[in-house]
């Protein structure tokens, strides 16, 4: 991180042509704000773009293999230029992290808003990464990677995993206090295969992608799994299942 200098000391203006003039440009400050507000649009864009193509070149080849000056070539600006954005390759793949956990962030806050709880929105960022292999992909070869202690995402990951599996065991066990989780199911062993699960899934999915047999379905196979261990989901569908008052067909 470059260091911060102090400003130097000027003397101040002398009354006349230039002070007046100076003093023009303070009262109509639209121009340098409207020009301000363009620059800085414009390299917000120019640093999303990096974002994406850095997302898609550590998916394709890992976080070692790629390189910032592919990246920049993607982009179509110079490695100067690249660098002015992300001075390092590892502040990148830093930036690349945090914004897909922003964007899934987000989303899942919007399921829990429409009334979702934990496992059925657990079911739909599934359901979204089956239509962005791209990110599976990228996290899939980042987080092999990353179990090197070495490794600039090491941490992350250990942070994140931690975090995954700290929310589903309180979840279930949540359920289990209340009554909505099947009778010998282990809390702490089960929030590790839920997390397992999805992650085998990811696997399978990109190894079967484009291949000549059907698409491995990611959501069905956690949906499946839920319904083991949570009597109020159906392996066919998110939403929960509910028993009709005489004890009949749910069906009916």
């Amino acid at each position: 991180m470059p260091s911060r200098t102090s400003e130097t000391t000027q003397p101040r203006p002398s009354a006349g042509p230039t002070a007046q003039r100076t003093t023009a440009r303070r009262d109509t400050p639209g121009v340098a704000a409207g020009t301000a507000s363009r620059g800085y649009a414009k390299g917000r864009a120019k640093r999303d773009e990096i974002l994406e193509a850095a997302t898609g070149l550590f998916g394709e080849v890992g976080y070692h293999s790629a390189s910032l000056r592919e990246i920049s070539s993607r982009v179509g600006i110079s490695h100067p230029g690249l660098l002015h954005h992300f001075p390092t390759k590892e502040v990148l793949l830093q930036a690349v992290l945090e914004h897909r956990d922003a964007v899934d962030f987000a989303l899942l806050e919007a399921d829990f808003a429409q009334g979702l709880d934990y496992f059925e929105a657990l079911v739909r960022v599934v359901e979204r990464n089956a239509s962005r292999p791209g990110i599976v992909e990228l996290f899939c070869i980042l987080s092999a990677e990353a179990t090197a202690p070495d490794h600039p995402a090491h941490d992350y990951f250990q942070r994140r995993y931690d975090g995954v599996l700290l929310r589903s065991r309180q979840e279930l066990a949540q359920r289990a206090a209340t009554g909505r989780l099947r009778p010998g199911v282990d809390v702490a062993s089960t929030a590790r295969a839920v997390v397992a699960l999805m992650d085998g899934l990811q696997v399978q999915f990109l190894l079967e992608r484009n291949g000549p047999r059907p698409p491995v379905d990611m959501a069905a196979g956690l949906r499946s799994y839920l319904s083991l261990i949570l009597p109020d989901v159906s392996a066919g569908s998110t939403e929960p299942v509910v028993e009709p008052a005489d004890g009949g067909d749910a069906s009916r």
